[in-house]
């Protein structure tokens, strides 16, 4: 009986785990550029494309997952030969500049010794 138990536990907790794949798409080009995306329906999506350029690899693409309060996460990005560049809402930002040292920010730019 225990193990009817242990199994049934089981199957249940892998049927509630399976998470359908609602779309998907790759293609792989022989000059090195490539797409892919795709979607799933817990609500977890990502497109990126990429290609070769004279510098190396350029990626760019974007994902998105809802997040444990309800709201959708979303990142857009880009790497290349100056790094990887994320864009979103969720991250964090500097603060601003004090009004002092933007003055003397702004003076040194003026004065040419910036």
């Amino acid at each position: 009986m225990k193990t009817f138990i242990v199994f049934a536990s089981f199957l249940v907790l892998s049927m509630a785990a399976h998470i359908p794949i609602l779309r998907q798409v790759t293609d792989i080009n022989p000059d090195g550029s490539y797409n892919y995306a795709y979607e799933t329906g817990n609500g977890i999506a990502a497109e990126e494309q990429g290609f070769l350029n004279g510098e190396g690899q350029v990626a760019q693409g974007q994902f998105q997952y809802p997040s444990p309060d309800g709201k959708t996460v979303r990142l857009v990005y880009l790497a290349d030969e100056d790094g990887f560049r994320p864009q979103g809402d969720h991250l964090p930002t500097p603060p601003p500049i004090p009004p002092m040292i933007q003055k003397a920010l702004d003076y040194l730019a003026r004065t040419g010794k910036l």
